[in-house]
């Protein structure tokens, strides 16, 4: 009898941030062209290692969501809690990207 192999189970990919920091500004709502609303803002995070601070942009996809982002103020703070996601877009002829946090959930602190 040969020696099972055995079978190597590879890990679940996971996408989820939590980041917890001060709004810029309040939401701004977009509408797409296919006619999808969103609420951007950025979002203002002090950096753990060295001075300085590093911000997110963050997209607000559902009403609820929207709603909550229009109201925020300028430094209020949040924790968020969503996936990143890398969008990308043209500008005439030169393609662009920038990475988001697509957020699940908005809470106030």
């Amino acid at each position: 009898m040969g020696k099972s192999k055995e079978l190597k189970k590879e890990p679940e990919y996971q996408n989820q941030v939590v980041i917890v920091g001060r709004c810029s500004g309040p939401g701004e709502e977009k509408e797409l062209p296919s006619g999808d609303k969103v609420v951007e803002f950025r979002i203002i995070v002090g950096r753990d290692d060295r001075d300085g601070y590093d911000t997110f942009d963050v997209a607000l996809w559902s009403s609820v969501l929207r709603k909550r982002g229009i109201a925020l103020k300028s430094d209020e703070w949040v924790e968020i809690i969503g996936t990143l996601r890398r969008r990308f877009w043209k500008v005439g002829a030169v393609s662009a990207s920038r990475w988001q946090v697509e957020a699940r959930q908005l809470r106030r602190i």
